[in-house]
């Protein structure tokens, strides 16, 4: 059924041969939001993503930050640590792009743990013991 019916004009539009739709839905984001209905879902093709492999991150990093390489696996090792610090609770991770702005307060003068702490652990959370266990983590990374 390659057709919409709008309901408010009466009118059915009909896709063309090569139009296509794509759906960009990251499960379990905001729990507060509805999820979306299973059967809704099963009309979907699923495809997974995972954070880039640890070279390919560093390379994003120091590319998109201006950063150099050392201190672009450093910015990585502290993300994929705290990626790791389930006991956390973070809603959201530390993402590569958290890492980039990271990169891009370092590249712009901005000391590395203060950079760190600014832009990839207060963003994440305001729980003191969460900010100070990513702070630990920041101090023995950089």
């Amino acid at each position: 059924r390659r057709e919409l019916f709008l309901d408010r004009t009466g009118e059915t539009l009909e896709a063309p041969d090569e139009f296509m739709l794509v759906v960009s839905y990251n499960p379990g984001y905001q729990r507060s939001m509805r999820e979306m209905k299973p059967s809704t879902r099963q009309r979907f093709v699923s495809l997974s993503f995972d954070f880039p492999a640890e070279e390919n991150e560093v390379r994003i990093v120091a590319e998109e930050s201006g950063v150099e390489p050392k201190i672009a696996e450093r910015l990585v090792r502290i993300g994929r640590k705290i990626r790791h610090l389930h006991e956390l609770s973070l809603l959201e991770s530390a993402s590569t792009r958290l890492l980039v702005a990271a990169g891009k307060l370092i590249a712009a003068g901005v000391p590395p743990r203060l950079a760190c702490v600014a832009a990839v652990a207060e963003p994440l959370t305001d729980e003191p013991e969460a900010l100070a266990a990513m702070r630990q983590v920041i101090e023995l990374s950089i």
